[in-house]
Order: C-alpha cells, then sequence, then structure tokens
C-alpha cells in the first residue's frame, strides 16, 4: 500500500502513532522498575513530542477536512509531518540524554514550524464565519492553535534550562507547564469529536448544538481562565473553575452513558464507544484528582519543584497519569477504531462526510478482541493509578509495561482486519 495514498498514509500514522505510544508506556514501567531516571524523565517527551504532534497534524486533519473538504488532505505533506516529528523525538531524546537543553529548544522551533503549515492554511481557506458556523470546527481549529503553543512551550523551556539565570523567560514555563499546554489540544480534539459522531446524530440536534457550543466556551476558556489563576495564585478562583468543569464532565459522562445504552440496545456493541466511555470515565477522576492537587497545593507557587507537597505527590503523578493514560489514550483509540476504518473502507473521507462512520465496518473478531484488550488496559491503568497511592512500584512498573504491551495488541487487532487489507469486510 503506497504511503502516497490517503488509505497509506492514515496506515502509517497509525502505526507509527501506537509505536510511540507503546514506546512511551514501556519507558515509564521500564523506568520504574530499573529505577532509571533518564527512562523516567524521557518517556512524557515521548507521548508529547510524538503522539501530541502527529494527532494534531495527521489525524485532526482528516476530522477538520470530513466537514469541509476543501481543506485537501496531501499525503505526501502528511509523510514529511511524520518524519519531522521523528526527527523531533530524537532530538529531545538525544537532549534530555545528553543534558543539551539548546537542542530541545531547536526541536520545539522546528515543531513550531511544521504546525505554522496547516494552520495558516486552515486559516486561509476557511472565514471566520465559517468555522464558527460548525461547532466541531471551533475545537478542531483551536486544537491546532493550542499544539503551536505547545510547541512554543518546548522552545521556551529548552532556553530557559539553557540559560537558568536569564530573567526574560517567565518563571512558569516548566515541564509541568509544558505537559499540560500539550495535552489540552488532544482533549479538545475528542470534545469536538463526541459532538460530530454522537450528540449531533441524536433526535435532539439543536439541543445538543447549544449544550456543546456552551461546552466549548466554558471548556476552552475556563482552561485559559484556570491558568491565569494559577499564575495569580488565586486559591478561590482555582478551586471554582475546576468545579464547574467537573460537573460538565459529569455531564458529559452521564449523557454519554445514556447515548451508548440506546446505541447498544439499537445497534450493535461498538467497542470504539465503549474506548471512549472509558475516557470519559478518567476524565472524571482527572478532575476530581485535579481538584485535591490544588488543595494540596495551596500556598505553593506555581513553578516550584515538588508541585506539590512531598507526601501528596501521589495525587499530581494520579492527575496527569488518569488524563494521559486514561482520558486522552483511551478516547483517541476509539477515536481511531472509528476513522480510519472508514478511511481504509473507502480510500477516502467520504464515510466521515456524508455517510455512517459508526456502522459494522470491522470485522467481529476484530470487535470482540478490542472489548478484551479495553479490559486489560482499563486493569493496567487503574493498577498504576492505585500504585502511586501504595508505593508499590513493582505493581507500578507491571503495570506500565501491561499497558505498552495492550497498546500493541490494540494495533495488531486492528491492522488484520479485513478492511484494511481489502477496502472492505467482504
Amino acid at each position: 500500500m503506497p504511503a502516497q495514498t490517503l488509505r497509506g498514509i492514515s496506515k502509517t500514522f497509525l502505526l507509527v502513532s501506537f509505536a510511540v505510544i507503546s514506546l512511551a508506556a514501556f519507558g515509564g514501567g521500564f523506568g520504574v522498575l530499573a529505577s532509571n531516571a533518564f527512562l523516567l524523565k524521557l518517556h512524557p517527551y515521548i507521548f508529547f513530542v510524538g503522539f501530541g504532534n502527529l494527532a494534531i497534524l495527521l489525524f485532526n486533519r482528516y476530522l477538520t477536512a470530513a466537514i469541509y473538504p476543501e481543506l485537501r488532505i496531501d499525503p505526501v505533506r502528511q509523510r514529511l509531518f511524520i518524519g519531522l516529528v521523528l526527527l523531533a523525538l530524537v532530538m529531545v531524546t538525544i537532549a534530555v540524554a545528553a543534558d543539551l537543553p539548546l537542542l530541545k529548544a531547536a526541536a520545539g522551533l522546528m515543531l513550531m514550524g511544521v504546525v505554522a503549515v496547516p494552520l495558516y492554511e486552515i486559516l486561509t481557506t476557511l472565514s471566520v464565519a465559517k468555522i464558527w458556523n460548525e461547532v466541531s470546527v471551533r475545537y478542531y481549529i483551536f486544537d491546532v492553535v493550542f499544539l503551536l503553543n505547545a510547541n512554543l512551550g518546548l522552545f521556551t523551556l529548552g532556553l530557559k534550562e539553557a540559560f537558568p539565570d536569564n530573567g526574560i523567560i517567565p518563571f512558569f514555563v516548566t515541564q509541568s507547564a509544558y505537559f499540560l499546554g500539550s495535552s489540552f489540544p488532544l482533549s479538545i480534539s475528542v470534545m469536538g469529536f463526541l459532538y460530530t459522531y454522537a450528540w449531533r446524530r441524536t433526535d435532539k440536534m439543536e439541543l445538543a448544538k447549544k449544550l456543546f457550543s456552551l461546552w466549548f466556551y466554558l471548556f476552552v476558556g475556563g482552561v485559559l481562565y484556570f491558568l491565569v489563576v494559577i499564575l495569580m495564585g488565586d486559591y478561590l478562583g482555582m478551586m471554582l473553575i475546576s468545579h464547574i468543569l467537573t460537573f460538565g464532565v459529569m455531564a458529559l459522562l452521564y449523557t454519554f452513558g445514556v447515548f451508548l445504552r440506546n446505541w447498544f440496545r439499537n445497534n450493535f456493541a461498538h467497542p470504539a464507544l465503549a474506548f471512549m466511555l472509558g475516557g470519559l470515565a478518567f476524565l472524571l477522576a482527572t478532575s476530581a484528582f485535579g481538584i485535591l492537587n490544588i488543595y494540596y497545593a495551596k500556598g505553593i507557587l506555581f513553578g516550584s519543584y515538588p508541585p506539590i507537597r512531598g507526601d501528596k505527590m501521589w495525587i499530581y503523578h494520579s492527575h496527569t497519569h488518569s488524563a494521559l493514560l486514561g482520558w486522552i489514550m483511551l478516547s483517541f483509540i476509539g477515536m481511531i477504531y472509528i476513522v480510519l476504518p472508514a478511511i481504509q473502507k473507502t480510500g477516502s473521507l467520504e464515510l466521515l462526510h456524508s455517510g455512517d462512520p459508526l456502522e459494522q465496518l470491522l470485522d467481529e473478531r476484530t470487535m470482540n478482541r478490542a472489548f478484551v484488550q479495553l479490559s486489560i488496559i482499563l486493569v493496567a491503568g487503574v493498577t498504576i493509578i492505585v500504585s502511586f497511592f501504595s508505593g508499590e512500584q513493582l505493581v507500578l512498573g507491571i503495570g506500565g509495561v501491561v499497558y505498552a504491551v495492550a497498546a500493541l495488541l490494540l494495533l495488531r487487532n486492528l491492522v488484520h482486519d479485513p478492511v484494511f487489507k481489502t477496502g472492505d469486510k467482504s
């Protein structure tokens, strides 16, 4: 399958993305088991530099172009993006291993240039009115804007580490701030997808549009406001916005559960939807740990290390890993299990644009195996979170390795489905 076709480049994205996810999880797991500081420091960079950029540069573009076909997919350019992201990943790995922060800054600068290309194309192809008219596109395009900002964070972080005594770069530029900034565009992508392929298809479509339009302002505006109150050290403001966002997540989880129950009753057991339900459950856990984190971080200046009291660091780690291993990863796996089979079936975005990508495109055995692998990932994810609390390093490391293996099995399960080989189950 030539990579110059949409089928080919989307499959390449799948293979590279899952390899990066597994590598990051293996790095975390083996880092704990071997008490290897290098792997422990590197593994979040692998995830955010690798998967964070690939997901927005390629996968996000499929979602946006499915709504507005004038945003054409250029497989050659997407293949170049993959190569440049992998180059940045190598640069950051060397930077961490050899303590060369300027190389990290160079990777961030390069990625800023890469992300600027599709962002410029989007803003010059679509009018503001056209962007704002479609709720999903608001989410998708803000993803690209915030990814540009996240890579700016990587660039400035490298400069700050290279010149620690320079007072020009703000105090809040830290590794934690970079990781937070990188997770934000991934979260927005999922919100847009949930609206497009779940609530938008309900009989209360107009109500769903109004609610998701409101949620866009609450979620995007709320997180931006949250960053401001963190920098101000406004404890009451942090607690207020975190609780508002948590109540919003609870509403999302409940309504998606209702949608899922109706879907399974009237259609078939689609594993992608179960993955996304698991992702939302972990988002609720992320929110809860985030509130606890604020409570115990009271009086600690943002940007200081550690970001929370030493005896409560398990809350901080549980918060970040619930977001990464749970909310972001489970949701994106669910999205991938819907979008990529639709692309493979037709070799185009036709099913995503005017068809039904939620129809049964995958073989029955593929779907059954996906449910089994979802169960393994859920157990591994919960084990990791509990291990942060218990302090059981052996269990924590094993949980990371099991999670990585499960991700590879999910990849193998998907690429061996008939739709990836023939373009059709039949």
